[in-house]
């Protein structure tokens, strides 16, 4: 659906240029985007390649299984039904830490396995016959951990402070402050939509 909605976007406003005979414009902004957008690319691909490597060492290292435990009652909260010790909390774990450091491309490849994990647990519930959802239906705790995910309480804002310095900001650490608030107000919020959807569905 995006692609059709930037090529109408883009169709419209070459025809708007060439009707108004500004289409060397259009040409001029295009390549010089071009340039800007593979610039971009490069300063992020640094940053992200180091912070994705730092998050590796740690859990290499066990930190994020430390941390992991040390966000136990958070996770008891916001996933009662999660059995103490499944693989998915670990995931969820490292996919919220990486979130906290505002590091999104980082905590994808953990939020996808902590699907995975989330799938995996239901299809145990179905083997056992616990209460469950259907095959390819999003149980409770996909969906608390997707919406706690877009939340995504941030503490360091990574990468908007790379992008201000990419763009000359004077003072690209201006963000954190603001960041910090706005991302707290909506994961409590979320956490508490969570609990008031869980306790609907019994």
């Amino acid at each position: 659906m995006l692609n059709y909605l930037w090529a109408f976007m883009m169709l419209v406003g070459i025809i708007w240029a060439a009707l108004h005979g500004n289409l060397a414009l259009v040409t001029t902004g295009a390549l010089d985007s071009a340039r800007e957008a593979v610039t971009l690319c490069i300063t992020m691909l640094g940053v992200m390649s180091f912070w994705t490597g730092i998050l590796e060492v740690g859990r290499r290292a066990g930190l994020i299984e430390q941390l992991s435990k040390k966000m136990t009652p958070i996770l008891r909260f916001l996933f009662p039904k999660i059995p103490r010790g499944h693989p998915s909390l670990e995931s969820i774990s490292a996919n919220m830490i990486a979130n906290m450091l505002g590091l999104g491309w980082a905590a994808t490849p953990a939020g996808l396995q902590a699907m995975e994990e989330l799938e995996n647990l239901e299809e145990d519930r179905r083997r056992e016959g616990k209460k469950s959802v259907p095959k390819g239906v999003a149980n409770n705790e996909m969906c608390t951990f997707l919406i706690i995910n877009i939340s995504s309480l941030q503490l360091i804002p990574i990468n908007m402070i790379a992008y201000r310095t990419q763009y000359g900001s004077i003072n690209p650490t201006a963000v954190v402050g603001p960041a910090l608030v706005a991302t707290t107000i909506s994961t409590i919020v979320a956490a508490i939509f969570c609990k008031w959807k869980n306790r609907k569905a019994g």
